[in-house]
């Protein structure tokens, strides 16, 4: 299941959960553009899925997740790009999840 963010999220159905895994463990998960906007594709899709029930939220390492990625931040500021896009679309995937319908599970440890 493919909602994009290439090799730093993965999304899978097991049974009528919705499953994510943050896979960036050497950047102790922080979040990049990428995989803000494929979340956000994943929970609008789950959202109207009938089959979905859960969404459940895991990451691989020894953290959860560090937030966003400040380095990738950093770059695109210091190269003239000021990352207003991964900010806004930060912004409305937190409205989203706080508006979702279904239960939304992140499971940390710690």
């Amino acid at each position: 299941m493919d909602f994009g963010g290439g090799d730093e999220i993965r999304f899978e159905r097991l049974g009528r959960a919705g499953v994510v895994t943050l896979t960036r463990p050497q950047a102790l998960n922080a979040v990049t553009h990428a995989m803000v906007k494929a979340l956000g594709k994943a929970l609008e899709a789950w959202e109207r899925d009938d089959g979905v029930d859960v969404v459940i939220v895991k990451a691989e390492g020894r953290a959860f997740s560090a937030g966003g990625d400040i380095l990738h931040i950093y770059e695109a500021g210091r190269a003239g790009r000021p990352p207003v896009d991964f900010f806004a679309d930060e912004y409305r995937l937190n409205a989203r999840i706080n508006a979702f319908r279904k239960p939304y599970v992140a499971l940390i440890d710690g």
